[in-house]
């Protein structure tokens, strides 16, 4: 039986538009790290203008850590869906999920190592790799077992954490602001040569990217299993089905998600409360803003509104990857310099329009051809003869 790749009258456009906007919110929060020195500084403290304090607020709370989750349990949505599709077409699955996360894999290490060191995709691919035999856990079992996976190791930091910050409540803050770190990072990314910008940056993907990537097993994976298991109960396809039940897990997960969120403004930004803001509030009012979109999608007039940002998310993977490109180009050295010249709310807005530009490219590209071009390459990698097979076929049906 030959592998085939999912066409577009299988695609799920409410799962394209979710990704287009996770895809929106994860460059708004990664730009603090373009254009900042972000992973060295505390940003409740360097963010002093009254412009920035009050920008920062609103991406702290409504954005950072909250569309990573979303976009993670996309990707075990999708992965859960391509194995039903392989069980239906009683085709190997392992084999050619083995052949796609590697090609991932291969994404993931050129994006970290020769564009930017904030890489998820290794992460992705890595995680997807395990995924092959969780994957197969029964439906009754994946909800519960990713939220176990996920809370456990998370509660178990978080315990140490409050009790270490009350018996010494500075010493946890102690270093937080790295000056070298800061001035390293200036010097290599605002004025440094490509390969001097190149060193840094692999210095700084060893020291936090594939640090991040093994953590992701108690992070990323359970996400993933999180997604794969909304997947197996159709929860996107049966969103218009289940809008009660929707609506319901929305309000609450808006509401504690925010709660916990705001933690660092409400009881100030100890190490538990911004523990307590990300590994939980995150994913929390991630699963909020699913629940919201999805039920905001089931609208006609919002559902011709999104469609152009669902075919930002069809092409996901070009999508993210010329983020990354631009981003840099706009703030290195080797581009137009304006790494730690800007404020948050500037670069916020630089993000928003050009992800609007992506959209506009996204709608004329796949006018014209069928995929992104990055997912060309990620889907005839994976695919091979059969998708050289299918591209003929309907260029003979035109």
């Amino acid at each position: 039986m030959k592998l085939t790749p999912t066409t577009l009258g299988n695609r799920i456009e409410a799962l394209d538009m979710l990704r287009g906007f996770a895809l929106l919110g994860i460059f708004i929060a990664n730009m603090l790290h373009f254009h900042t020195p972000y992973l060295y500084i505390d940003p409740y403290t360097w963010f002093n203008a009254p412009g920035d304090m009050e920008a920062f607020k609103w991406i702290d709370i409504f954005v950072e850590a909250s569309f990573y989750p979303v976009f993670a349990m996309l990707f075990g949505y999708g992965l859960n869906m391509q194995y039903e599709k392989s069980i239906a077409d009683k085709t190997v699955f392992a084999p050619m999920m083995a052949r796609r996360m590697g090609i991932l894999l291969v994404f993931g290490l050129l994006h970290a190592l020769f564009i930017w060191m904030g890489d998820i995709l290794f992460t992705y691919a890595v995680m997807g790799f395990a995924m092959i035999a969780f994957v197969r856990i029964p439906k009754k079992w994946m909800l519960p077992l990713a939220t176990i996976m996920y809370i456990i190791p998370s509660g178990l930091m978080y315990a140490f954490t409050y009790y270490l910050n009350k018996l010494r409540p500075d010493a946890m803050m102690e270093g937080y602001a790295d000056i070298h770190q800061i001035e390293r990072s200036l010097e290599a990314y605002a004025h440094g040569t490509y390969g001097e910008i190149f060193s840094f940056r692999f210095f700084e993907w060893l020291l936090y990217g594939l640090t991040g990537s093994l953590t992701g097993l108690f992070i990323i994976l359970p996400l993933i299993m999180f997604g794969a298991g909304l997947s197996k109960w159709k929860v996107i396809e049966r969103a218009s089905e289940w809008k009660g039940r929707i609506a319901i897990v929305t309000i609450v997960a808006l509401a504690a998600g925010v709660w916990m969120k705001a933690a660092p403004y409400t009881g100030g930004p100890s190490p538990d409360g911004l523990l307590l803001q990300t590994q939980f509030g995150g994913p929390v009012l991630a699963i909020g803003y699913i629940g919201l979109l999805l039920l905001l999608f089931q609208l006609p007039l919002l559902r011709t509104l999104f469609r152009p940002i669902s075919k930002a998310g069809r092409m996901s993977l070009t999508t993210y990857i010329t983020q990354s490109i631009v981003a840099t180009l706009i703030f290195y050295a080797y581009g137009f310099g304006m790494y730690g010249k800007v404020d948050v709310a500037t670069g916020t807005w630089i993000a928003v329009g050009v992800f609007a530009i992506q959209v506009i490219f996204a709608e004329l590209w796949l006018s014209k051809f069928r995929m992104g071009p990055l997912e060309w390459l990620w889907r005839k990698g994976t695919y091979k003869k059969d998708l050289q097979d299918k591209e003929e076929k309907g260029h003979r049906l035109s």
